[in-house]
């Protein structure tokens, strides 16, 4: 009988190890769904017609508000949609999605995994996050009016108001906010300019002399001299500054609760719509995503592909990509849509009434097919 009793033991060892690998596989389960880690998640986000309407309010005082609104100005009927995308983002400045929900977002195609400080850079909180993307929406919403208002052949001098002055910086005791910049070095700024002529003209200039910045305070214009630093290799001022523009007849946007600048190009084209005969999209669904500068110019934008399954799930066949956010394009694709590569504002307007019109889009620049 004894010839047999080692096996019981063996047997025994087996089942504590396998309870022990079962036990620890337990304890880094809960571990991965209760730790933070150190990335957000970026999910396709709400989806508005710019050409239709939101809710607004709450309760019983809730009502469909139109997006965008025009007086002054004859308004044409409009159909279909011109959708404008937004990202969700999982977790914020201090909230950090789980390892587990992380995981998950990898093998999920319409989601995508980012750093935290992709958002939040170091010592920046939530609150001044939201301020920001308030500010850029707002900024986008007025480029929006002026490059729509410039497409139809509208004439509007821009002015370039100082909204921020950084402490510290070059400018900090010498330019002030609400200071509006009517020239650097001589050079007017004040027919379509924007924040990127002021940025060439001071990287022109340098750092190693003293600028001229032409300012309009209290009514007064006056000279300041101001020396320019380097920062990353970058001369600059250290101010930021906000597009104004005086309109001919008046434009509102009344979206609420969405922040960034990468709805300008949908903005601007469900402008255009609202102002012009005929129906710009063909009645048909179309999204997009793009900033707009006032001359036309439609940039690059983050969230591409959350944007992309954004539209699909909303119905959208046709979508509107800045050309520099093609290359994130390619293979992910949600089927049924059909995306066009466009880098002006006139090159939408001529896309998309080619596609309203049934013409032939084989002459369309295709992006991410």
């Amino acid at each position: 009988m004894t010839l047999f009793a080692p096996a019981p033991r063996r047997r025994s060892r087996a089942r504590t190890v396998g309870w022990a690998f079962l036990i620890g596989a337990v304890v880094l389960g809960l571990l991965a769904s209760l730790l933070p880690s150190p990335y957000l998640i970026e999910v396709p986000g709400p989806v508005y017609n710019t050409i239709g309407t939101q809710k607004q309010g709450t309760g019983k005082d809730a009502k469909d508000v139109k997006l965008i609104q025009v007086s002054g100005h004859e308004t044409y009927p409009t159909a279909g949609a011109l959708d404008m995308l937004t990202v969700g983002i999982q977790g914020d400045a201090t909230n950090r999605p789980s390892w587990t929900s992380v995981i998950r977002a990898i093998f999920t195609r319409s989601q995508a995994v980012i750093p935290v400080e992709a958002i939040y850079p170091s010592g920046t909180t939530t609150e001044q996050v939201n301020e920001r993307d308030s500010a850029d929406m707002q900024a986008s919403q007025q480029s929006a009016v002026a490059a729509a208002l410039i497409q139809q052949g509208n004439d509007m001098p821009t002015e370039l108001e100082v909204s921020a002055v950084q402490q510290g910086s070059a400018a900090d005791g010498a330019i002030e906010k609400g200071d509006v910049i009517t020239a650097f070095d001589g050079k007017p700024l004040t027919t379509n300019a924007d924040a990127g002529s002021l940025r060439e003209a001071v990287a022109q200039h340098g750092t190693a002399s003293p600028a001229t910045v032409t300012v309009e305070r209290d009514g007064a214009t006056k000279d300041v001299r101001v020396t320019p630093r380097s920062e990353q290799g970058t001369a600059l001022l250290g101010v930021g500054v906000t597009e104004r523009y005086e309109f001919p007849f008046k434009v509102s946007i009344r979206l609420q609760d969405v922040g960034g600048p990468s709805a300008g190009m949908m903005f601007a084209l469900g402008i255009i719509d609202e102002i012009t005969p005929g129906k710009l999209n063909g009645g048909k669904h179309v999204a997009g995503t793009g900033t707009i500068t006032a001359d036309g110019e439609v940039g690059p934008i983050g969230g591409i592909r959350q944007k992309l399954y954004g539209a699909a799930d909303a119905g959208a066949t046709v979508f509107l990509a800045p050309a520099d956010n093609c290359d994130e394009v390619v293979g992910h694709v949600p089927d049924g849509l059909d995306v066009y590569s466009v880098s002006t504002l006139d090159q939408a307007v001529t896309d998309l009434q080619t596609i309203a019109d049934g013409k032939s889009t084989a002459k369309l620049a295709r992006c991410g097919s």
